[in-house]
C-alpha cells in the first residue's frame, strides 16, 4: 500500500471537526453556468455519485438539485484513509421568469450533471415590423 505524507492532511481534518465542517450537513456541490443561444446550461461537480441519488426539483423559478455520496466501505470495514466527501450534496438556483422551467433537460455523464434550460419563447428577442410611408400622412397644399 503506497501512503503519502502530507503534513497539512491532518490539521485540515482537525480543523473540519472543530469548526463544524462535517459531511453531517448539506455540502455545496461547484458548478459552471452560461448562456449558449437560446440555452442556459449549468454543469454540477458529482464525481462517484449514483444517478439514482439525485433529485432535481423546481418550484416557483427555484431550481433545488440534491444527491448523495454513499461511503464505497462495507458496513464494519477498517477504513484507513477517508478523504472524499460522503453526504448530502445540494444547490439551489433562482431561475429568471425569462427561462422556460416545463422544458429542463438533464443528464449525467462522466460524473459531471448537465441542465439545459431553454429561454422561454416571450423572452427571446424577435424584430418589430415598422410600418411608415405615405400611407399614413396627410400632404399639404398650397
Amino acid at each position: 500500500m503506497l501512503m503519502r505524507t502530507d503534513p497539512f492532511r491532518e490539521f485540515d481534518r482537525l480543523a473540519q471537526q472543530v469548526f463544524g465542517a462535517t459531511t453531517d450537513r448539506p455540502t455545496a456541490m461547484a458548478m459552471d453556468a452560461y448562456r449558449s443561444g437560446d440555452d442556459f446550461l449549468v454543469h454540477f461537480d458529482l464525481p462517484g455519485i449514483d444517478p439514482e441519488t439525485i433529485e432535481l426539483d423546481v418550484e416557483r423559478n427555484v431550481l433545488n438539485v440534491r444527491a448523495e455520496r454513499r461511503s464505497p466501505a462495507p458496513e464494519g470495514a477498517e477504513v484507513l484513509v477517508a478523504e472524499r466527501l460522503t453526504g448530502t450534496f445540494t444547490r439551489q438556483l433562482f431561475l429568471g421568469d425569462t427561462l422556460d422551467t416545463e422544458r429542463i433537460d438533464a443528464s449525467y455523464e462522466a460524473g459531471v450533471l448537465t441542465l439545459r434550460i431553454p429561454v422561454a419563447e416571450q423572452a427571446k428577442p424577435r424584430r418589430i415590423q415598422i410600418s411608415g410611408g405615405d400611407s399614413g400622412r396627410k400632404q399639404l397644399t398650397d
